[in-house]
This record gives C-alpha cells, sequence and structure tokens, in this order.
C-alpha cells in the first residue's frame, strides 16, 4: 500500500490514519457488536498498534465490554471507533470499525463471525465463510 488510509467518527472530532492496510477483515455478528453498532453486524479489520495514528484521541472513550475487551467509540458524537483484547492472541493489533474509513479499502478477502447469533431478521447471502 503506498498511501495511508484515512478514517475519522461522525463528528469528526477524531481523527486516524493507518500505515498498513487492514487484515482479517470480520463482519462480526456477536450480540455485543449488534448493540454497539446498531445494526446487524460490525465490521472490522486490524492493524499493528503502530500502524494507527490518531487526531483528537482525547475525545476517545473506552467501554470494557469484559475485563480484557475495550470498545473505544468518540465522546461527542458516539461513533464506534476501534476494538482491542488485552489478553487475546493479538495483543498488539487494533480492530479498526471499517465503516468509520473515509479512503477507498477493498479487502481481498472476509469472514462471518459469531453466526450463531446473529439478529434474526437478516440473512446472510454473500459468497464469504461463515464461522458459528
Amino acid at each position: 500500500m503506498s498511501d495511508p488510509l484515512h478514517g475519522s467518527c461522525l463528528c469528526g472530532h477524531i481523527r486516524y490514519q493507518l500505515a498498513t492496510p487492514p487484515k482479517a477483515v470480520s463482519h462480526c455478528h456477536c450480540s455485543q457488536c449488534r448493540k454497539g453498532h446498531g445494526a446487524a453486524f460490525a465490521t472490522y479489520g486490524s492493524v499493528p498498534r503502530s500502524a494507527l495514528s490518531l487526531q483528537g484521541a482525547e475525545q476517545l472513550k473506552t467501554f470494557h465490554s469484559t475485563p480484557t475487551v475495550s470498545r473505544q467509540f468518540c465522546g461527542q458524537c458516539g461513533a464506534t471507533l476501534f476494538w482491542s483484547d488485552s489478553q487475546g492472541d493479538y495483543p498488539d493489533w487494533i480492530a479498526v470499525a471499517l465503516g468509520t474509513l473515509d479512503s477507498d479499502f477493498r479487502p481481498s478477502s472476509q469472514k462471518h463471525i459469531y453466526t450463531a447469533s446473529k439478529a434474526p431478521w437478516y440473512d446472510i447471502d454473500d459468497r464469504w465463510p461463515q464461522e458459528p
């Protein structure tokens, strides 16, 4: 990737730049992601924490949905921005809510996760793999 990707929250108080393209693009159907996004699923892509640059970080708020999982959002507009697990397999990585990207990004692969708890009113009808 030659140019970094850019993103922001709804109100623009928080802006970020990604020095590397997101990996492991997942559409998460767990109830926490659905509630956090107010949608059928949340789409995230992960980057090393060192690849994320923030402007307006003082507006960033954190909610610990479990003892090790942090969900971060803008304190002004409430837009969901990031997700991380300090005890997971990749503690030095952060997941970015891809709906907040302002740059064009087309992942080469994607997957649906936690499909066993998906919204009953949403049917997954794309070609990407599904994990319960």
